[in-house]
């Protein structure tokens, strides 16, 4: 196994079925609001404002923006990616009435079927638990954007170390999931993402609130 690999992995096997049930609270009732300054409305509206009728979320965490979304369709298609089987489980659970589709996959390979592509995809909350620096967790895009259709929006957000405010809390608890793997963000800064973006995705837009950068780009259209 590879470091990156082995980094793979510890990044999202946190993610077990008792974090999962109190994920909700502590992420996004208690760190988002106190530790990096984001608070969780601003992500939803982010999410909101974004999200399509034909819709890929990488990285579902516990389906919390999914369940909360109004998808401008009453029976949207909504896909979930995620290597980890506990987060595509219980997304999967709590928006049963989508009927999604569900790929058990490392966003950081490229994905090796072959499915209709998709007018949005979100990456929430991802990107600070992959392996590298900006430059190289970017890879992530190249990926996705052969998921995409013409005209199709990538959006998400983010925990940065650099270049971004970030209090005594936030210092300290990103060192602490830095050190044991939860986190691999040491390198991220938010030059480095608007790099990444703007080399892949025209009209991007990149909003920081506290710690966190919220990002959305679009592909052309052809």
């Amino acid at each position: 196994m590879k470091a990156t690999d082995a980094q793979v992995v510890a990044g999202q096997a946190v993610y077990t079925r008792p974090t999962l049930a109190i994920y909700d609270v502590v992420v996004l009732g208690m760190s988002n609001r106190f530790i990096w300054r984001c608070p969780t409305a601003r992500i939803e509206a982010h999410y909101r404002r974004h999200a399509s009728a034909n819709h890929l979320d990488v990285g579902v965490g516990t389906g919390y923006f999914l369940d909360r979304c109004p998808f401008p369709s009453s029976a949207p298609r909504i896909a979930l990616m995620d290597l980890n089987r506990n987060t595509l489980d219980f997304a999967a659970r709590r928006i049963a009435r989508y009927a999604p589709e569900a790929y058990r996959h490392n966003v950081l390979e490229p994905f090796p079927g072959n499915v209709p592509g998709f007018d949005s995809i979100g990456v929430n909350y991802l990107l600070h638990c992959l392996p590298g620096a900006v430059a190289d967790k970017a890879v992530v895009f190249d990926h996705l954007k052969r998921l995409m259709n013409p005209g199709a929006t990538l959006f998400g957000s983010t925990i940065l170390n650099e270049g971004v405010p970030r209090n005594r809390a936030a210092r300290r608890l990103m060192r602490w999931y830095n050190a044991r793997g939860i986190f691999s963000n040491a390198a991220d800064d938010l030059a480095g993402l608007t790099r990444a973006l703007e080399a892949r995705f025209g009209d991007v837009h990149l909003d920081v609130v506290g710690c966190v950068a919220l990002f959305a780009g679009r592909v052309g259209e052809r």
